[in-house]
């Protein structure tokens, strides 16, 4: 099938789709400068054990350790802005088609570029906590206190350890995963976006809904019973999806 075919077909399903949710994961980000985990050769997990870098045991057996590895890495995201696929599931809410999207990513670009309806269900970056008492620190308290030394950063109020929202290796799911679980119920067509479907248990979501689209640079395990898959640009495909809606309106 060509590109051309492939966009009315995505077009047509979300047309005759009485409910559609996105469901994102790294693949999104990277065309706004953030590199994503699994591709061949360039994904930090081809290059890392996450075990050792990026999980609770990683924080709890040397904080210091981890949030140096971390917080440079976090910082080099900082300037990044939503990208046109961020912004295109931005207009498909606002026109009626989606009712919203299901992420893995903890960038929190999809909030920045307007999105209403996100489910963050790895969590996300801007607030931190205190493992002693729950105290909440920002984002840019936690660097801020990184910048002057305090490494690894510790709560104001009473000196414990502050660990990210954000869902690490080992951590139980953020509730987020459990509401979009719910949110799934009546879901009849997934834009599957920008994600691997290898990490568990999100990988197992396109099986919950009658049918789902993939839009993926690399083959994914679910490829074979998809509707559409496109391996171009998400921004791209997303944008010219948005664009024949609204032309054929």
């Amino acid at each position: 099938m060509s590109y051309e075919k492939d966009i009315e077909r995505i077009a047509t399903l979300l047309r005759w789709s009485g409910k559609t949710l996105a469901l994102t994961g790294a693949g999104i980000s990277t065309e706004s400068g953030i590199p994503d985990y699994r591709s061949p050769g360039t994904g930090r997990w081809t290059r890392e054990n996450p075990m050792e870098v990026a999980s609770v045991e990683a924080l709890y057996r040397d904080p210091g350790a981890y949030y140096r590895r971390a917080i440079p890495r976090w910082l080099t995201w900082a300037d990044c802005e939503p990208n046109a696929g961020h912004h295109a599931l931005v207009r498909l809410e606002e026109m009626g088609y989606l009712a919203g999207v299901i992420t893995q990513n903890v960038d929190s670009l999809h909030k920045r570029a307007g999105s209403k309806q996100v489910w963050e269900v790895h969590g996300h970056l801007r607030t931190f906590y205190c493992l002693r008492c729950r105290h909440e620190e920002t984002f840019d308290q936690v660097v801020e206190q990184f910048n002057a030394g305090t490494v690894p950063p510790c709560c104001p109020a009473c000196g414990g350890l502050v660990r990210p929202v954000a869902v690490l290796f080992g951590d139980q799911m953020h509730p987020d995963y459990f509401a979009a679980l719910e949110a799934l119920a009546g879901c009849q067509l997934l834009l599957v976006i920008g994600t691997s479907l290898q990490v568990y248990p999100v990988a197992d979501l396109p099986g919950r809904v009658p049918r789902f689209v993939i839009i993926n640079r690399d083959p994914t395990p679910w490829d074979d019973r998809a509707e559409v898959v496109v391996r171009e640009s998400i921004g791209r495909v997303l944008t010219d999806v948005v664009n024949l809606l609204l032309a054929t309106r």
